[in-house]
């Protein structure tokens, strides 16, 4: 396993940047999540790489998580965004 995310949305996501660094990926327990109200959602989802990329895999994600976001929304001298 190379990450637990909170949510299928944030597993396809970290799938998609595992993808854009070229490491392949699938997400473990997603076909499970319409059954959450009978299964713990605790440790339901996983994103999975094969064993010779887990490092690797571990390294794009953490750098992701670090990454700050970048504010590019128009603002005026005030320092308001502009519609």
């Amino acid at each position: 396993m190379a990450y637990e995310p909170g949510n299928l949305i944030e597993a396809h996501l970290v799938k998609g940047l595992l993808a854009q660094a070229g490491i392949e990926s699938w997400v473990r327990g997603e076909h499970l999540v319409g059954a959450i109200g009978e299964l713990p959602a605790i440790g339901l989802l996983a994103v999975m790489v094969a064993d010779e990329d887990a490092e690797q895999a571990r390294g794009v994600i953490e750098d992701w998580n670090h990454a700050t976001p970048i504010d590019d929304a128009p603002q005026g001298a005030d320092g308001s965004f502009l519609a």
